[in-house]
């Protein structure tokens, strides 16, 4: 199989068998996602300020003791 007849089914592929989304679908999933990653970035971000609060005090606690 050579790098032309791959491209060709891979070009056959897309324009025939795949069934891509409306513009406004595409819209709402990309706002989906996007809303998504923020979400979870926060999340991530307050789990890691907690982690790194606990650390800090923890070392702290044993610096002093």
């Amino acid at each position: 199989m050579g790098l032309v007849s791959y491209v060709k089914e891979s070009y056959s592929e897309l324009t025939n068998h795949v069934s891509w989304p409306t513009w406004s679908e595409a819209q709402k999933l990309t706002v989906t996602v996007a809303v998504f990653s923020i979400v979870f970035a926060l999340i991530v971000w307050g789990i890691d300020s907690v982690f790194s609060k606990v650390i800090t005090n923890y070392f702290s606690w044993i610096k002093n003791s």
